[in-house]
């Protein structure tokens, strides 16, 4: 049962930022294991458990150990984290909902990463749909204490009223918000019923999103289909010869 985080648990994450060497690790695994590893387990046991009844869906809390292999080349995240998502074989390109735990607290909320263009463009043409309603839902969700972010565009797309530009702007998704290290919601069990709150505020754009993930490469499908069985078919001879 989650029980919150400890100041332990935040005082080792912030050492761990400032030492990022397996010495220091090794020195303080138990801290790891028994204050950070052990709760983010059972947060996410608590927090994915109303969502898995949705098809296709899964939960997965990480594990602290990094890829010195890849940038930043470090050994150890600097944050622990949960997500609750569909399961895909690339996650960048589909949305998740996740819980970040680090020295400085826990931010929370849904991220789109890394989509692909013909996602974000569908987004952006349901935002500027007739009926509102994508508009209304991030207007709700913003309201709800929830902040726009992600990667902008270098060239802003076209945008048919001011009063969706931000939305325009954006090349990456995210929609968050922060317990800090300060606030005794995060050493409560409360930050579950939090989590799970806004995890459920956000569901619907995590379907829509998907949504659009599914009908994007279904469209790739077909045409990479397309494609393949015209370069399978006989070619005509460039040249008619008698015999």
């Amino acid at each position: 049962m989650f029980k919150g985080f400890s100041k332990e648990a935040v005082l080792f994450m912030q050492g761990l930022r400032e030492n990022n060497e397996k010495e220091w690790f090794e020195a303080h695994k138990q801290i790891y294991l028994d204050e950070v590893y052990k709760p983010m387990k059972e947060l996410c046991q608590v927090v994915s458990k109303p969502f898995m009844k949705i098809d296709g869906m899964m939960s997965k809390a990480g594990r602290i150990y990094s890829d010195p292999s890849f940038p930043p080349y470090r050994k150890y995240r600097d944050n622990m984290y949960l997500v609750v998502k569909h399961e895909t074989w690339d996650w960048s390109k589909t949305p998740s909902m996740f819980l970040e735990f680090s020295a400085d607290g826990a931010l929370f909320g849904l991220r789109l990463s890394h989509p692909t263009a013909a996602v974000m463009e569908q987004f952006r043409r349901q935002l500027a749909s007739g009926d509102g309603e994508l508009l209304k839902l991030m207007k709700r969700l913003e309201r709800s204490g929830l902040a726009l972010g992600g990667e902008d565009y270098k060239r802003p797309k076209p945008c048919p009223d001011t009063s969706l530009e931000r939305f325009f702007l954006k090349r990456s998704l995210q929609l968050t918000m922060i317990v800090p290290s300060g606030d005794d919601l995060l050493y409560s069990p409360e930050l579950a019923d939090k989590v799970i709150a806004v995890f459920k505020k956000l569901l619907p754009l995590n379907e829509l999103l998907e949504g659009f993930v599914s009908a994007a490469d279904a469209e790739k499908a077909v045409a990479k289909e397309a494609a393949f069985a015209e370069a399978s078919m006989p070619k005509a001879p460039v040249e008619d010869f008698m015999w």
